[in-house]
């Protein structure tokens, strides 16, 4: 029984080791690609990669790469990024004769890479991600405020133009008001001017009518002389 219980237990840890060591779906997207060599370079020891792997943009010069043939998994070699554009990566092998023998690439060969260089920037790259998203999310909501109050303007415009359409009237009317009033003004002042000429002339004319003169001799100026004046 004690023997059945060790290689149970023994049994249960090596699992659960097993199981640790798989790596999940997400560090397979995140370190894990393939690709297929175009070109090989013997003296350089270089090869480009043609591959549609999208997370290549993630990838910086100097990070390493393991990489394997399909056809022989259990065979690794060790590689080091030089350069990369959208569709190709340049990697620089050290030991390029000896990956040759062990993995068995050649030009057109489909092979497997790995690379904990490019998990690390993918995670950080999520980090980051995060962060945006959060900050978009935020930007988001303000532009909607923003587009709201942009929305009512149109409104809000509407609204103090009828008020002040109405405050408009509202003085126009005073105006209008204010304006017949100094016409009213104007006529009975009018009327009360040619009513005052009308008197000042029938005294006027009463006055001339009543007048007396002061003299009733007047001087007669038949002569040059002013001494053969006379009054009569």
């Amino acid at each position: 029984m004690p023997k059945l219980l060790f290689f149970l237990s023994t049994f249960l840890m090596v699992n659960a080791f097993a199981v640790g060591t798989l790596p999940s779906p997400e560090d397979e997207n995140s370190r894990f690609f393939s690709g297929r060599i175009s070109k090989t370079n013997t003296v350089a020891r270089l090869l480009r990669i043609r591959t549609d792997f999208a997370n290549i943009k993630f990838l910086n010069r100097r990070d390493r790469i393991d990489f394997w043939n399909e056809s022989y998994p259990a065979f690794r070699c060790r590689g080091f990024v030089e350069g990369r554009t959208n569709d190709y990566l340049l990697i620089k092998i050290p030991d390029f004769e000896q990956c040759l023998r062990s993995v068995h690439f050649t030009t057109g060969s489909y092979l497997h890479f790995e690379s904990a260089d490019l998990n690390q920037s993918v995670n950080l790259a999520k980090e980051v991600v995060t962060i945006l998203q959060k900050k978009r999310l935020a930007m988001t909501a303000k532009k909607s405020r923003h587009q709201l109050d942009l929305d009512g303007h149109v409104d809000r415009v509407d609204v103090v133009n009828k008020r002040y359409e109405i405050l408009r009237q509202k003085l126009e009317i005073e105006w209008q008001k204010e304006l017949a009033s100094l016409e009213e003004d104007k006529s009975r002042t009018y009327a009360e001017f040619k009513n005052a000429e009308a008197r000042l002339n029938e005294i006027d004319t009463k006055l001339e009518a009543y007048r007396i003169e002061d003299n009733n001799l007047k001087l007669d100026r038949w002569s040059l002389d002013p001494a053969l004046y006379i009054r009569k």
